[in-house]
């Protein structure tokens, strides 16, 4: 019988959101922990996010709303209305963590964990050997990440899938099948469908050597992030890499340089960057032009100025706060939103809804990857990063200027600058404003 207790050290009173799929993987993931939960007096939040492209999402989200009931669970879900125009599964992927971190800091929890198991380490390994890494990224992905305050932890990365699907099957876990996972047109379907079946037929347990595989390179890479240390104090100040110095290092610690500043923003997720954007980059910072940039996944763009190159945020969301709104808001800002009876004021810093016409609660937050608007009086919707381009907001305020929404994550206002197609005339029927000082 497979158990938790093996895989991790768990502590009395911990506070665990697990992210959940309602699939075979997360299913076993969940029930495993409820078999400790009493031993341990653990504090679970199932937390599932609807990517809203099969029909069965919303059966799904319905069946482990009534599993948690039944099982005395904590339930936080969120549905993908829209998608950007960026590649489905990056975005999908941000949407998702940036949702799993709200939770986590919503009830204060010290691990965000998830189902990913040993199958899903052998597909990243090889798929990041294709596609061309560092050490880091060659080692697939840890089975514990820090995150400052709080940790996300991958206990069953020693298991297989079929280990999980036997133990669902020996436990009576009921889970869903996501069809989407045996289509050929995603690449880590064709490894799974093609490749492991290969490997495992010539060692059953090669999952394991994988593993090992993939802690080894992690013992390499923090040997050589020790050395690199020195150097990457000697050429990066305040976030800037000062080129000059920067050339006078090993080629192989110069790339090492390069990774350390990208985990700013990619942190454990490398498989975005591959060799051909290390060698743009280097491409970049050895030009002769004075002031240039390369575009980066994930809307992180490479700047160089001079003697000076950074990394910088285009559209990504640092996701450092969420406001349940009742009548008043004090926010990062330094402005705050608060419920008014009446003004004659229409400017954008008032807000005025119907509430039949909204969901419940009204939240307040930062801006999110790929959020968009249905903007008053223009049809279609409008990107947000646009409405900030347009009007011209700093870089250093988008990420932490207020954004508007209801239960379903609909932007319904951004405090200051836009209205959305919920605000009402003055002349219309109307029973909420919202002013912004």
């Amino acid at each position: 019988m497979l158990s938790l207790d093996k895989c991790f050290e768990f502590k009395k009173n911990d506070k665990i959101v697990v992210g959940c799929s309602a699939g075979p993987d997360s299913m076993a993931l969940v029930d495993m922990l409820l078999k400790i939960k009493n031993k341990y007096n653990l504090f679970i939040i199932i937390a599932h996010v609807n990517h809203n492209v099969r029909r069965e999402s919303y059966e799904e989200a319905d069946f482990l709303n009534e599993y948690c009931i039944e099982n005395n669970l904590l339930f936080e879900s969120m549905i993908i209305e829209e998608y950007g125009d960026d590649n489905f599964h990056n975005e999908a992927r941000n949407i998702r963590y940036n949702f799993f971190d709200s939770i986590v800091h919503k009830y204060d929890a010290n691990y965000l964990m998830t189902a990913h198991h040993g199958d899903d380490l052998m597909e990243t390994i090889l798929m990041r050997i294709v596609r061309g890494s560092n050490l880091r990224g060659y080692s697939g992905f840890k089975k514990i990440v820090d995150m400052n305050d709080y940790k996300i932890v991958r206990p069953l990365v020693s298991f297989t899938k079929s280990d999980l699907e036997e133990y669902d099957k020996l436990n009576n876990v009921r889970y869903y099948i996501d069809s989407s996972n045996s289509k050929d047109k995603y690449t880590r379907n064709r490894y799974r469908k093609y490749v492991l079946p290969f490997l495992k037929s010539e060692d059953k347990m090669v999952h394991n050597k994988f593993l090992k595989f993939s802690n080894l390179l992690c013992d390499a890479d923090k040997f050589i992030e020790s050395i690199t240390q020195i150097s990457i104090s000697n050429c990066i100040s305040k976030g800037k890499l000062n080129i000059d110095k920067f050339l006078l290092e090993d080629s192989y610690i110069q790339k090492e340089i390069l990774y350390y500043m990208l985990g700013e923003f990619y942190q454990d997720d490398l498989i975005l960057i591959n060799d051909s954007h290390i060698d743009l980059i280097n491409k970049l910072i050895r030009s002769k032009k004075a002031n240039c940039f390369v575009n980066l996944p994930n809307n992180v763009i490479g700047r160089k100025n001079y003697n000076f190159f950074v990394f910088v945020r285009d559209t990504e969301v640092i996701s450092s706060y969420e406001i349940e709104f009742d009548r008043y808001a004090m926010l990062p800002n330094k402005h705050s939103i608060e419920l008014i009876d009446y003004t004659t004021n229409n400017s954008n810093n008032i807000c005025r809804l119907k509430s039949s016409d909204i969901h419940f609660p009204i939240t307040i937050r930062p801006r999110r990857l790929g959020d968009k608007m249905k903007v008053k009086g223009m049809n279609g919707t409008k990107k947000v990063k646009d409405i900030f381009i347009d009007s011209k907001i700093a870089l250093n305020e988008r990420d932490s200027w207020p954004i508007v929404v209801d239960a379903l994550n609909n932007i319904i206002w951004i405090p200051g600058i836009k209205k959305s197609k919920f605000d009402k005339k003055i002349s219309e029927d109307y029973d909420i404003i919202l002013k912004y000082n």
